[in-house]
């Protein structure tokens, strides 16, 4: 028997942060796409149910298109069933529950709920302030089954902004978990919980910005209940790849110099026309140096689907230069490089950003 795990799929995210409305649109569409898509995939390839687990949407509202999409998905395919977990950014009526949810769609609440689906249990529940402590603590499956658990949350307090309850592994270990299906991180992560089980963070289905580049997919569970074993595989499914690619330029004083090394390096870089591509310039650049940052883009737009250029260069200041320079510049340096109470390196990083200012306003 074969399960799908995902999660964070985020559909109508409004994705308006770098994108044209256009465009951001079209990504909408392709978010909500991709999930009919996955329905697709798993009755073509004899899946048997999909564990989302949380964040199926992005926020309390949910356009009708989208509604009517995933809820024609699901019950255009009775033969699979639909365990979904909610997720922080998912409201109370993400189905729609004042309606009947399609019999094929099994939901969680904020105490454990068990479902023994051919004989593989599926447990999950959904982690709320006042309730995630003692769900973790008093969890206790039966290790003679073959179990398999839904939460959503993150396993560590990494960001201290992130207020999302925390996944305690380690309440989890040697109880008898085959495979604990984990969301709400958006990079793919697998490792083992213990000498039965692993732990997963499928991560997001599509990557939304460039803070989520990389591959995105989700895992396929083989489940041999003969056997009593999950076996997991990574499905790369994303409909576009996003890229933030580094470039040096060290040396060069004009915005073509600059495009031409960029070309060169994008040429070992396996972005295609379907893709989101960040160029970020880094380097040392003389404080006289010619850049162009909204030519270099339109310079590459027509090559990928997106494209950003972001300058994180640093000024390359020969300060000695500028002593006996008669103009507001070198009157400038003078006053910052005479200054008792700076220290050498406060001097030099003011005398940069002074100096980049004065470019600007050239």
């Amino acid at each position: 028997m074969k399960l799908i795990h995902c999660a964070d799929l985020h559909l109508d995210s409004r994705l308006n942060t770098h994108l044209t409305k256009e465009k951001a649109a079209e990504r909408r569409r392709e978010l909500t796409g991709n999930f009919c898509d996955m329905v697709d995939y798993a009755a073509k390839n004899d899946i048997s149910a999909i564990l989302i687990c949380g964040d199926m949407f992005d926020n309390s509202h949910v356009t009708a298109f989208t509604k009517n999409a995933v809820l024609r998905s699901i019950e255009e395919n009775p033969g699979i069933s639909f365990f979904i977990l909610r997720g922080n950014h998912d409201s109370e009526n993400f189905l729609g529950e004042t309606e009947n949810p399609p019999k094929n769609v099994f939901l969680f609440n904020d105490g454990w709920t068990m479902y023994d689906f051919n004989g593989v249990k599926i447990y999950g529940a959904e982690l709320l302030s006042g309730n995630a402590a003692s769900l973790q603590q008093n969890f206790s499956p039966d290790p003679s089954d073959i179990n398999i658990v839904m939460l959503h949350g993150q396993e560590t307090a990494s960001n201290p902004r992130d207020k999302t309850e925390i996944i305690n592994l380690r309440l989890f270990k040697n109880k008898g978990i085959n495979y604990l299906a984990l969301g709400h991180i958006h990079e793919y992560k697998v490792e083992s919980l213990d000498a039965l089980g692993k732990y997963c963070y499928c991560g997001c289905l599509e990557g939304r910005g460039f803070d989520e580049k990389g591959e995105h997919g989700f895992v396929i569970l083989d489940v041999d209940v003969e056997a009593k074993t999950v076996t997991d595989t990574f499905v790369p499914f994303a409909k576009r790849r996003i890229f933030i690619e580094n470039v040096d330029v060290t040396g060069l004083n004009n915005t073509f110099d600059m495009a031409s090394r960029i070309t060169e390096h994008l040429k070992t870089c396996s972005a295609t026309d379907s893709d989101m591509v960040k160029i970020v310039l880094t380097g040392e650049v003389d404080v006289e140096c010619e850049k162009n940052i909204d030519f270099l883009e339109k310079n590459l737009e027509k090559e990928y689907y997106f494209v950003k250029v972001s300058d994180e260069t640093s000024l390359k200041v020969n300060i000695e230069s500028f002593l006996y320079d008669e103009t507001l510049k070198g009157e400038f340096v003078r006053t910052v490089m005479n200054d008792p109470s700076l220290t050498p390196e406060r001097k030099a990083e003011i005398v940069r950003e002074g100096l980049s200012l004065f470019s600007e306003v050239k």
